[in-house]
């Protein structure tokens, strides 16, 4: 792979999994320069030639969102003005994607905004992992490349050969995706049902499957304050499953998650490094992350030799 012919830029949000997967591929990561003002705004120059490359930004747009939004768009036009031959947006997690549609009077859908603004920026091409909802492809006017945790998941869990295992939904919307993972695993599939009456606020309500005696292993895009979760856990385990694990791509894990993953029953919680962890993330004794770097390295290689990137998405 010419390193003058494929670059691999990171702004501040995450620059570990960029760095990881250059590594993956052979190579070393772009050079930029990125500073603040004193007033705040973001100061940015690429400190390279990038003229008729092929360049991949690795920015999920995750805490802090707008400024990580914006170093990512500064990095988008940049690369453009410098006549870059094609410029790839790389999301490992796409802020703003929960307000994908008007579900109330008077709401923006930011998940489209997002689209707009990464375009008008300049970009090329956009690859995303676990979109939180699959829809927010068709919000784009150029190519996407819709990547998937599971196959990483999936591994993970066969290794552990877990009995009596049971895969759960978190709700309803999250069947598609815990069917998906309970065939791989051949487990059979259960469903929480539950009522949402606000954000990051869930009472849950009744338990759809038999799963008593059963190791159950909860399949969600991602765990935010965790409340949904723990609560989740909590109604599996009173219907006398045997233990509660958790598995997520997005691990945003926001105000007192960490506390409330710690304190509760369940066995184990899996994310991915889409988002970089915080110390208290880091530092618990119940959350486990696994690595998306080589899958991503794989797919920008796929999308680099214009062969297909289909085989990836689990």
């Amino acid at each position: 792979m010419n390193p003058e012919r494929i670059k691999i830029f990171t702004g501040r949000s995450h620059p570990s999994l960029a760095e990881e997967m250059a590594r993956c591929l052979g190579l070393e990561p772009g050079k930029a320069r990125i500073k603040q003002f004193s007033d705040g705004e973001t100061n940015l120059q690429i400190q390279e030639n990038v003229r008729g490359a092929d360049c991949f930004i690795v920015q999920p747009t995750c805490r802090p969102v707008d400024q990580n939004l914006i170093e990512l768009l500064l990095f988008i036009q940049a690369l453009k003005l410098s006549s870059a031959e094609r410029i790839t947006a790389v999301l490992p997690y796409y802020g703003y994607g929960r307000q994908d549609r008007k579900d109330k009077p008077r709401v923006p859908i930011s998940a489209k905004l997002m689209a707009q603004l990464i375009e008008t920026a300049g970009a090329d091409r956009v690859m995303a992992v676990d979109l939180h909802a699959a829809q927010i492809q068709g919000f784009f006017d150029v190519p996407v490349d819709h990547l998937f945790f599971r196959p990483v998941m999936i591994d993970y869990f066969r290794r552990l050969e877990l009995p009596d295992l049971m895969v759960v939904s978190p709700d309803a919307g999250g069947v598609e995706r815990a069917r998906s993972v309970a065939k791989r695993l051949n487990a059979p599939l259960a469903i929480i049902d539950k009522r949402r009456e606000e954000s990051n606020v869930a009472e849950v309500m009744n338990v759809v499957g038999d799963v008593r005696g059963r190791n159950c292993l909860i399949v969600d895009d991602m765990i935010d304050t965790a409340g949904t979760l723990v609560k989740g856990s909590e109604a599996l385990l009173s219907y006398g499953a045997a233990s509660v694990t958790a598995c997520a791509t997005h691990g945003v894990l926001s105000g007192p998650a960490v506390e409330r993953i710690e304190g509760s029953d369940l066995k184990e919680v899996i994310v991915s490094n889409s988002i970089p962890p915080s110390a208290e993330t880091k530092a618990s004794k119940k959350i486990r992350m696994l690595s998306i770097a080589p899958l991503l390295a794989r797919a920008v290689q796929a999308i680099h030799e214009e062969t297909s990137v289909s085989g990836l998405f689990g």
